[in-house]
């Protein structure tokens, strides 16, 4: 009684003998017509195609070679498993493109050179091995199948009528191709990864004509190797290497934050699913089988190459918008206080606030429009500048913001936007005081000294943004207006202080009382001048431990 064990032993034996007919004979004649060419060419002295017909040869040889040594490690075992026969099958589909990859790619290169030329008399051989070979090529998974399935003879089954008419159709919507030499418009340097020397061979000189700077590596190592210091706008990777292959390659392409975004083709004889869904989820760009078609490869790498310059462009113009944003931020950031600017971001169209404790001050350059008479436009502006510019400089490290010019005159404030409650009357007589410093200072270099009046008074205040196209920080109330009267009472090099401020600098600044004055609108009120500091207390003590004085940060 035969078991099913024998009876599936020899269907595979009988798959393995049609297998070798009909892998045999095309690959025989493929030697055949590479030794019919070689001849034809050496007589008819056309010594230059010598070198690719050589190859052509070769490559067939290794063909044949390579079929029988496949198909005797198929047979060699009595009992193999399902995944051994699987193993083989993979391999063989695989093993078996790259030399009809070598001889499909140079027989092309051969015919494009006879174009030049001339050697008609070969074109008929060139035609007859390339259409072995693409015969040999379409059917090689059929033919390599131990799994008894039908194969290619279900496409034959179907209906050819309906199949012709949907390719006419097809072929009716689709541009026509332009001439196969035309070259791309998109070139770059390419990196051929191939332990195949024939693929490296054809893809460098292939790659060479159409315009591309073409660099080759022998493996996986290697092609790292080259990446690590170089920039390259495209690799052809192989996919089955010796070493590391070219989806292990792949994964540390993409693992590199400098190399992550070349963009990789992939390049094997594998044609399973699997394989080319692992490599796209893994990063590829594309995955082409060998052997591959000449016009797609080129259209392959043009349209990879232009997506990688459409997503330069487009990092180039983020960067920009980026640098552009920046720098409007920096601009609206020296126009309004920081925490306005980021709530302005954040959305907040109406910005309003009511500030329980702030201390608002005045300054104004005393006789300015009779100096004004005396200098050119040009130095009148200069010496604004400077004066001005330094006390901005002093806003800036005593933590003071200000508010705006108007002509000559000078306003700031503390406790706005940011809260400093206690605080503010000490830091605004620190910045008062070193105005008068500055200013001094700033004398002995002008042309022309100025003098400065100066008014203080701490109270609650309504601070807010208004305008649309030109945006202004402004502070609203009777202490902004007290303030403002203050300066306008007061007395050249001195700091003119209300009651409400004197008292919240308490015993720390020396004052000198000046009694009642009569203000506009606001009847007779008690005011003094800023002197100095309290003998005997030093500016870096007055705050205690947590270093919170003005002008010190925190």
């Amino acid at each position: 009684m035969t078991g099913p064990a024998v009876i599936a032993d020899r269907e595979r034996r009988a798959r393995l003998a049609n297998m070798r007919q009909e892998l045999l004979a095309p690959v025989a004649a493929l030697v055949g017509y590479g030794e019919l060419l070689t001849e034809e060419a050496d007589r008819l002295e056309l010594g230059q195609l010598a070198p690719d017909l050589g190859r052509i040869l070769d490559a067939a040889r290794d063909l044949l070679e390579l079929v029988n040594r496949l198909l005797e490690e198929a047979a060699a075992s009595d009992q193999p498993s399902r995944a051994d026969l699987e193993t083989i099958q993979v391999r063989m589909r695989h093993d078996l493109r790259n030399p009809l990859n070598a001889i499909k790619g140079y027989a092309e290169l051969v015919l494009e050179e006879l174009d030049e030329q001339g050697g008609a008399a070969l074109r008929a051989d060139l035609e007859a091995l390339l259409g072995e070979s693409e015969s040999l090529l379409a059917r090689i998974d059929v033919i390599v199948d131990f799994s008894g399935g039908a194969g290619g003879a279900e496409i034959a089954g179907q209906d050819q009528g309906a199949l012709a008419s949907m390719v006419a159709n097809l072929v009716r919507t689709v541009k026509p191709i332009e001439a196969h030499d035309a070259r791309p418009e998109e070139t770059g340097r390419i990196l051929v990864v191939d332990d195949n020397a024939s693929n490296r061979d054809l893809l460098f000189r292939r790659l060479s004509r159409d315009g591309h700077e073409v660099t080759r590596a022998e493996s996986g190592r290697r092609a790292l190797e080259i990446l690590a210091p170089e920039e390259f706008d495209l690799v052809l990777l192989d996919l089955m290497m010796p070493d590391l292959n070219g989806f292990q390659v792949l994964e540390r392409l993409k693992a590199d934050e400098r190399l992550h975004a070349v963009p990789v083709i992939m390049i094997s004889g594998l044609q399973e699913t699997d394989s080319v869904i692992r490599c796209i989820e893994a990063g590829a760009e594309d995955y082409l089988t060998k052997p591959f078609n000449p016009i797609l490869l080129r259209a392959r790498i043009s349209a990879c190459l232009e997506r990688k310059r459409w997503r330069e462009r487009e990092r180039r113009y983020l960067e920009r918008i980026e640098f552009e944003r920046a720098k409007h931020e920096a601009l609206l950031r020296n126009i309004l206080p920081g925490q306005i600017v980021t709530r302005l971001n954040d959305g907040e169209v109406v910005i309003a606030d009511r500030v329980e404790e702030a201390t608002i001050l005045f300054a104004d350059l005393v006789g300015f429009t009779e100096i004004a008479s005396q200098l050119s436009p040009a130095r009148l502006v200069d010496h604004l500048n400077r004066i001005f510019s330094a006390f901005d400089d002093l806003c800036r490290k005593m933590r003071i913001e200000k508010i705006k010019t108007i002509g000559d005159a000078y306003m700031a404030a503390v406790g706005l936007p940011q809260p400093r409650p206690g605080q503010t009357a000490a830091m605004m007589a620190e910045f008062a005081l070193a105005m008068l410093t500055t200013l001094e200072r700033l004398n002995q270099t002008l042309e022309t000294p100025f003098q400065i009046r100066i008014g203080i008074h701490t109270g609650p205040v309504i601070a807010g943004v208004i305008g649309v196209n030109k945006l202004i920080y402004d502070v609203w109330g009777e202490t902004v207006n007290l303030a403002s009267r203050l300066e306008a009472h007061g007395l050249p090099g001195r700091i003119h202080i209300s009651e409400a401020t004197r008292r919240a600098l308490a015993a720390e600044y020396e004052c000198e009382p000046r009694g009642l004055i009569e203000v506009k609108g606001m009847g007779k009120i008690r005011t003094s001048f800023l002197i100095d500091r309290s003998a005997g207390r030093p500016a870096e003590d007055r705050y205690g431990a947590d270093d919170r004085r003005p002008g010190t940060g925190g």
